[in-house]
């Protein structure tokens, strides 16, 4: 009967995370969605053995590609574009699913700890309920691309609990059986977790957090065996994790990494703040938070600048240190203290990623209300009001999350909270300025905009967000082209949204539309950008950069100089995709002569390709090269060429049309 009521409570649990996250499940795709859901269609649709190499492959995230992350989005896909819904929910059942995983998890250390089993049973339930139903991880769970932050918990839970029953068979004597169990599911859980998302790796160091806190003390008959366990599985892995750590950190922590305002030792300085801000939110919780948008934290300068930044160094270093000192006194506190820091290790210490993120602790906050869901319903005196009180709380969260859910179902409510939320955040204000000139409020946007760009002038997101809400307005004037071309130049920001601004940004000079921007204008912010030390200094840029002086050229009616620049791109950077696009670009336009120069230029490059060094983006070469991917792709296009020329001039191509460009450009 007791059982019965404990699964029927936790039921009741995953039927209410349900019902809050229910409203979320109406949103759309947002922001790195669309830099990484595409590759279902990149290759065609993901139906065959072929298409499905290539696709696994594909992932430039982290060295591995993340490729079981990737394999968990055909569930809901097999091609671009998609509905975002299917997506959605089964995010939403992974997230039902580690609750699950996390309250089995949680009911094994219990037992480990010597509770009794109701007050086992209980604490694992209201622990995994506290952390299911928590606002925090909407933005996690609703963040489609985030699947990949969802599914190494799977496989850390996984693993901990296979590494807890291998490790409970070597103590009872059955050493090589529980050994076995103990390394392959950690070793397994590892490698899955790892291939969805780098931070998988920490998987031994948040088992020893375990070793040195809940788990059973091994008797002397066992305890060289479970030594040896632990160097190997645990002790080992970890120790190779922070040499890589240790690797990649420059020697001059003064080093400011690529499209990155601060330094590496300004990150390090900076994390111990964002760790307690995530500790506030997590013990603290809101049904509003600043949810994507981070980029309004200011890095802290040095240990003083800000104040907060001391205080936030030491508590980060002494929260650790006194979890250790009194692992035995208060182990389950312990056990939540040092799992939720080692489980930040990767994401918040040296390696160069965005400064904040909230999907961050997903993983790193699996144990955080253990201890208090142990303490509420452990057996004693006023039981019944405890456990009163740590239901109100459950209710209290999952009511934050519906309220939450809700927002993350409508987009645009969405992006006008955050950036209301966020009043310094330039990419809040870029973003809800997109959604108020989707719905016509082009005023709106320019008042938003006119608003921020004093305090973020290096950012072109908002100026030419800005350019784009005046021409919906009729024109523009010379004080917003030098706007824009200020941000152009000085930005140390990512460029990816700028240069897809200035594609479409042609055929706006091109249509005449906006008084005061045309093609002088455009061709003004191209040379802002060339001026720009961090955008001309990285080949793929270049590419960009020429790319869109082509199309430039193109849309005034200069083929010569369009085919100079699509050449120059190439030589900035010889990449097969960018030959087929620009190839493309001129064939469609009415040129296919110069289409056909261009890809012969390309041939004469391919020698000089640079290949990628190691990882997955190497695999996934080598398998486009093993298909003849890229031949079979140059092949179609240069005969759809041929067939547009003979169309077009049956007495053929000038011989001198590629040729030209190719000598001045060498």
């Amino acid at each position: 009967m007791f059982m019965k009521r404990s699964i029927l409570v936790f039921l009741t649990f995953l039927l209410l995370a349900y019902w809050a996250y229910r409203p979320g499940l109406n949103g759309s795709f947002i922001f790195d969605d669309y830099a990484n859901l595409p590759a279902l269609g990149a290759y065609g649709p993901v139906d065959n053995f072929t298409t499905l190499t290539r696709y696994l492959t594909s992932g430039k995230a982290d060295p591995t590609g993340r490729p079981v992350a990737l394999a968990s989005f055909l569930i809901d896909a097999h091609n671009w574009p998609a509905n975002p819904y299917p997506f959605k929910l089964t995010n939403l059942l992974l997230h039902l699913i580690n609750g699950a995983l996390l309250a089995w998890l949680l009911l094994i250390l219990g037992r480990q700890c010597d509770f009794e089993e109701s007050h086992a049973r209980w604490a694992a339930i209201f622990g995994a309920g506290l952390w299911l139903l928590h606002p925090l991880f909407v933005s996690t769970t609703l963040y489609i691309v985030q699947r990949e932050a969802m599914l190494p918990a799977t496989f850390v839970l996984l693993g901990l609990t296979g590494y807890i029953r291998g490790r409970d068979r070597l103590l009872d004597g059955h050493v090589k059986r529980g050994a076995t169990i103990a390394a392959i599911s950690i070793g397994l859980a590892t490698v899955l977790a790892v291939l969805s998302k780098a931070n998988g790796a920490l998987l031994p160091l948040l088992a020893f957090t375990l070793e040195a806190t809940v788990l059973k003390k091994p008797s002397a008959h066992a305890k060289w065996a479970l030594n040896w366990l632990r160097g190997v599985v645990l002790v080992l892995p970890t120790c190779m994790l922070l040499g890589y750590l240790v690797h990649v950190t420059p020697w001059d922590l003064g080093t400011i990494p690529t499209e990155r305002p601060w330094s590496y030792g300004q990150r390090l300085l900076t994390e111990p703040r964002v760790l307690l801000d995530y500790l506030r939110l997590l013990w603290l919780p809101h049904p509003y938070t600043s949810g994507l948008f981070n980029d309004q934290i200011a890095a802290s300068t040095d240990i003083f600048h800000p104040w907060t930044t001391l205080p936030a160094l030491l508590a980060v270093i002494l929260l650790p240190l006194a979890a250790l000192a009194w692992r035995r006194r208060f182990p389950l506190i312990a056990a939540a203290i040092l799992f939720y820091f080692a489980g930040q290790l990767l994401e918040s210490s040296v390696i160069a990623l965005e400064l904040y993120y909230e999907h961050r602790n997903y993983l790193p906050a699996l144990l955080m209300f253990w201890p208090l869901a142990a303490l509420f319903v452990a057996p004693g005196k006023r039981l019944r009001p405890r456990v009163i009180a740590v239901i109100a709380v459950v209710l209290m969260l999952a009511g934050m999350t519906h309220l939450r859910s809700t927002v993350w179902g409508n987009g645009t409510e969405q992006a006008l909270l955050w950036a209301a939320l966020n009043p310094n955040s330039d990419r809040a204000a870029a973003d809800a300025s997109q959604f108020e000139m989707h719905l016509g409020r082009a005023a709106e946007a320019e008042q938003r905009l006119r608003r921020i760009i004093p305090e973020h002038p290096d950012d072109p997101q908002l100026t030419m967000n800005l350019v784009s809400a005046r021409c919906m307005q009729g024109s523009i004037d010379a004080t917003d082209l030098a706007l824009a071309a200020h941000s152009l130049q000085t930005t140390r920001k990512g460029t990816g949204l700028l240069f897809k601004w200035f594609r479409k940004a042609v055929n706006l000079a091109k249509s005449g539309s906006c008084a005061g921007f045309n093609f002088h204008s455009l061709r003004t912010l191209i040379d802002a950008a060339w001026k720009n030390p961090g955008i001309a200094s990285v080949a793929g840029h270049r590419q960009d950069l020429f790319n869109i002086q082509g199309r430039l050229a193109l849309a005034q009616g200069d083929v010569p100089m369009a085919l100079y620049d699509f050449n120059a791109a190439l030589h900035a950077e010889v990449r097969p995709e960018a030959a087929l696009e620009q190839a493309a670009i001129l064939g469609s336009a009415g040129f296919p002569c110069a289409g056909l120069a261009h890809l012969e230029l390309f041939s004469s490059l391919r020698g000089k390709r640079a290949r990628p060094r190691f990882g997955m983006a190497r695999i996934h070469e080598w398998l486009l090269q093993r298909q003849g991917y890229w031949p079979h792709e140059i092949d179609h296009i240069r005969a759809q060429l041929l067939h547009d020329a003979k169309q077009k001039m049956p007495q053929g191509c000038p011989a001198e049309l590629g040729s030209r460009d190719v000598k001045t450009l060498q």
